[in-house]
């Protein structure tokens, strides 16, 4: 049975964008010296209209040890107050 999360008020859920494992000049960083990632994609919205400024597909950054974190369809999920998020990353070349 595959699981279905809906965040409730003014929370959001973010699937989590992991960081790149490998550096530009190809040197392969193991996970215990990586950083928690602060970026990802939203998913689902709560029901609080007026303090939900994000809709779901926008790209998201968000603090570092904020939400509650989850694992949906083999996934990294958080759940985040939508008053927590620092910005939405758009694409410069897609305007």
């Amino acid at each position: 049975m595959a699981e279905s999360v809906h965040p409730l008020g003014a929370r959001v859920l973010i699937r989590v964008l992991e960081d790149e494992s490998v550096t530009s000049s190809g040197l392969v960083i193991p996970d215990t010296a990586k950083e928690k990632p602060q970026r990802g994609i939203v998913v689902a919205i709560g029901d609080d209209e007026e303090l939900i400024k994000v809709t779901p597909g926008d790209t998201v950054l968000y603090p570092r040890y904020s939400g509650t974190e989850l694992r949906v369809g083999g996934e990294d999920h958080l759940v985040i107050d939508a008053t927590d998020l620092v910005a939405v990353i758009r694409d410069a070349n897609a305007a």
